[in-house]
């Protein structure tokens, strides 16, 4: 599955959109909040089918690693360049072979596995708003995880000999992804809310007993 490296699933009910809207109603600080089931619980059994979803997309039982909220917004429209997710967020820093870049985020250790997990993890990214080409949607490169871990000087090649895809979603639909493929989100050119759930999900063979998770589901 995903061999594009990216797909627009249908997602879930108007009814639990509206649901999520009206617990996530105020705006973030600094457009985000990390850890974002830890501060709503609730989230995490209303999108209890969401762990089947990543399951399913695996074809592997997965552990929850990582909820974030992107909180796009007249006052936080920011941008990403072209990039690869390669870390992960963890409770406590350990010594392993082949886990390293250790960096702290959120008064949180965050630390780069080796590749062979990155390739076997799927996010789900729940849009709360419909994200049309005006709301600074992700872009992505199809196909460009199948390349690895790359550098930025990589990345930068591919992002010159590759076409674009604009991930349109409405309110409701989920786009998942690889964490190794390629993308970037730009600035809204039309301001308004682009509340996304950002779920991070990797299969729990490839995670070492010694990794903590943070945000538990």
């Amino acid at each position: 599955m995903l061999k594009r490296g990216f797909a627009i699933l249908p997602g879930v009910s108007p009814l639990l959109i509206g649901r999520c809207l009206d617990l996530l109603h105020a705006p973030t600080e600094g457009g985000g909040l990390r850890h974002l089931f830890r501060h709503f619980p609730q989230l995490s059994q209303w999108l209890a089918e969401l762990p089947s979803q990543a399951a399913q997309i695996c074809a592997e039982p997965t552990l929850l690693c990582r909820s974030i909220l992107f909180d796009k917004t007249p006052a936080a429209n920011w941008k990403v360049g072209w990039h690869q997710d390669v870390t992960l967020a963890c409770a406590e820093r350990f010594e392993r072979p082949g886990w390293h870049n250790w960096t702290t985020k959120g008064g949180l250790p965050h630390v780069q596995p080796p590749v062979e997990v990155l390739e076997g993890m799927v996010t789900l990214r729940l849009h709360l708003d419909a994200c049309g080409s005006n709301n600074g949607p992700l872009r992505v490169l199809p196909g460009s995880h199948l390349s690895g871990k790359l550098s930025q000087s990589e990345i930068n090649a591919r992002v010159a000999s590759l076409e674009p895809i604009d991930c349109e979603c409405e309110a409701g639909q989920i786009l998942a992804m690889k964490p190794l493929l390629i993308h970037s989100s730009g600035a809204a050119t039309r301001p308004g809310r682009r509340r996304v759930v950002h779920l991070e999900f990797c299969p729990g063979r490839l995670l070492p007993p010694e990794f903590r998770r943070i945000d538990l589901a």
